[in-house]
């Protein structure tokens, strides 16, 4: 009587197993649902609200978070601590929307800075933030930019850190102290 070798097709498999099956039959990536590349895509977006939470309080601000996702901005900053000598008559609060990318394509990363209405991409309205973030997660690296800097837009090209050319949104790179003056900018 011969044993049979490996995995029986009626059982349930171990982990530990059906790792070795995986790896002596290898087939052709399975692709994601959308329900499973939105779950995926979320979490990046979790995660990147939270470097950037983290990133902003290194930078002195205070950092708040709407409740749920019903805003348009994800972050809210308090910059009125950062100067205590010389504090504004009124604070301003700060909305933040953040986005992340890992596409590359021809050199320059592509980020969506646009909402979905009816499943169209609607640019961001001075009323409903006033800068837009994105986080270049490979680099780990932001662009900074005021909303009126890209009003209209829904999408941005962001050049490589090792890219030797410039482009126009360069000046956006780290720019940190953006967010410490926004008052210099109008707003709605």
């Amino acid at each position: 009587m011969s044993r049979r070798k490996g995995p029986s097709l009626g059982r349930n498999q171990r982990p530990a197993q059906a790792l070795r099956t995986a790896a002596s039959h290898p087939q052709t990536p399975r692709l994601q649902t959308p329900y499973e590349r939105e779950q995926t895509t979320k979490r990046r977006g979790e995660i990147s609200e939270l470097a950037f939470a983290l990133a902003a309080a290194r930078h002195g601000f205070g950092i708040s978070r709407p409740y749920g996702d019903s805003e348009r901005y994800d972050i809210i900053l308090d910059p009125t601590h950062l100067d205590s000598s010389n504090p504004p008559a009124r604070p301003r609060l700060i909305r933040v929307q953040v986005k992340a990318t890992t596409q590359l394509q021809c050199g320059l990363y592509r980020v969506n800075a646009h909402r979905r209405i009816n499943g169209r991409a609607v640019p961001y309205k001075l009323s409903e933030i006033d800068f837009f973030v994105a986080y270049i997660i490979p680099e780990d690296s932001w662009y900074i930019f005021p909303l009126p800097h890209i009003l209209g837009l829904t999408s941005l090209s962001l050049n490589s850190k090792r890219s030797r050319k410039r482009h126009e949104n360069d000046p956006y790179r780290e720019a940190w102290p953006l967010l410490y003056q926004p008052d210099g900018l109008e707003f709605a």
